[in-house]
């Protein structure tokens, strides 16, 4: 037939148009309110995205990034010292991205921003500004981990910091 493109006795052209705009049966329907309900649940529950605001986990995490909270991250395993977390800070919207750097029982200090946990000098790679933080001596209570962001380049009065219960820990940090 003149004008229609053939390839393997298909027209194109037709099969591009009911690709696009299928015709609206109750199979199609079903299939895409399953899909947007699976979509739904998928990125609430599962895969939560999170536009990062702040500048408190750079270089690792930079400010108007994107990332996802991996929720069932902690359900088969433990959280581990260094994995970043995401923290509900309050409700359901405000979460943040902070490091675990002790974990229950371990003691934590700053020298002239310098480390220390359990009394041993820790190198800390993914720190670009290192500060001149000063915290005295604290053990971590159990059911709690201490976190902290990434950027210290700014004074302490300037983040969020300390010990977390476990509890509010959401999940890991994909990306």
């Amino acid at each position: 037939m003149p004008g229609k493109e053939l390839r393997n006795g298909i027209d194109i052209s037709n099969s591009i148009r009911k690709f696009l705009f299928p015709a609206l049966t109750g199979n199609y329907l079903t299939r895409l309110i399953l899909l947007g309900l699976s979509c739904f649940l998928f990125f609430s529950y599962i895969l939560i995205p999170m536009r990062i605001q702040g500048h408190s986990m750079e270089p690792t995490y930079r400010n108007g990034s994107y990332a996802f909270c991996v929720r069932p991250q902690y359900l088969f395993t433990p959280i581990k010292r260094f994995d970043v977390v995401t923290v509900r800070f309050t409700g359901r919207s405000v979460m943040l991205l902070k490091r675990v750097l002790a974990l229950p029982g371990d003691t934590l200090e700053f020298r002239e921003g310098t480390l220390y946990i359990n009394e041993e000098r820790i190198d800390e790679p993914y720190l670009q500004h290192h500060s001149s933080w000063n915290l005295p001596v604290r053990e971590v209570k159990q059911g709690y981990v201490y976190v902290v962001g990434d950027n210290r380049s700014t004074s302490m009065s300037e983040h969020h910091f300390g010990q977390v219960k476990i509890e509010r820990i959401i999940g890991g940090v994909l990306f």
